[in-house]
């Protein structure tokens, strides 16, 4: 059992409930290990995108399970929830803004903090591809689903032979100039935009990339995902931001011994 670690914020972005690729055990197990003031869903916790066309047989007891480790934490440590919509979730559009018992439903969001502003985006809005040409990004996630379903067959190739996890879909894009370029701009983008609202920084996900960095005194964090890098964004006591990464290991080679081990990566 694992105590519980305190945090004043946790953000979570991606995990896209209700496909066969989201981490949803992984990032309920990393749920339970927390607890915290507030807790920043950021964008395609729920992927709509799937669920339109697969229809809700997709949809599986571990997925709604991680909503009821969040409504525990909500009640037993009085954690504030919210939800900023991205573009997978955008059927939440229409609620926006919404206000019940603890839960926040918006577009976007303003975390103040140790004085200092951070603009809280999903980043789906900066991103040309999936607000002006929404077909091209449907055809990228399709072929996107494709390279995550490799990924889980070479994976279960490689724990057979005792190598540890590899996230290929990560690799291919890291050595995609195209890809790395998209991702450079679009933290750019971002942080020129926060600067213009007069923050002191931005929090986003949407690229499945995390980042803790500074452009020009201004302090971008993406929080990744919870398909390809299991990760989060964490902020301590004393209002420093770390990303936290989720691996899972054999105790004993026992599958119920499992254990999970979480490694902070500083700025």
């Amino acid at each position: 059992m694992h105590l519980r670690t305190y945090y004043p914020t946790v953000v979570l972005s991606d995990i896209h409930l209700g496909t066969s690729h989201s981490k949803t055990i992984e990032v309920s197990n990393f749920l339970k290990s927390v607890n915290c003031d507030r807790l920043i869903l950021n964008g395609d916790i729920i992927d709509g995108w799937h669920l339109r066309k697969a229809g809700t047989k997709r949809w599986q007891a571990k997925h709604t399970d991680f909503f009821k480790v969040i409504m525990k934490m909500m009640e037993n440590f009085g954690t504030e929830v919210i939800y900023v919509c991205g573009n997978h979730d955008d059927f939440l559009d229409s609620l926006v803004p919404m206000t019940f018992y603890n839960v926040k439903i918006v577009k976007e969001y303003i975390l103040e903090t140790h004085g200092k502003r951070y603009y809280v985006t999903h980043g789906d809005i900066f991103d040309r591809v999936t607000t002006q040409m929404k077909w091209l990004a449907q055809l990228g996630d399709a072929g996107y689903t494709f390279l995550l379903w490799v990924n889980r067959f070479y994976n279960q190739y490689r724990t057979k032979r005792g190598k540890p996890y590899y996230s290929l879909s990560q690799a291919v894009k890291q050595k995609v100039k195209s890809a790395v370029s998209y991702i450079s701009d679009f933290e750019k983008v971002l942080v020129e935009f926060a600067r213009v609202r007069k923050c002191d920084g931005v929090i986003c996900g949407h690229i499945h990339h995390p980042a803790n960095t500074y452009y020009d005194g201004i302090h971008y964090l993406n929080s990744g995902d919870w398909v390809e890098s299991l990760s989060a964004l964490t902020e301590d006591a004393d209002g420093n931001w770390n990303i936290m990464e989720y691996y899972h290991v054999l105790a004993d080679e026992n599958e119920e011994n499992k254990e999970f081990t979480l490694i902070h990566t500083a700025s």
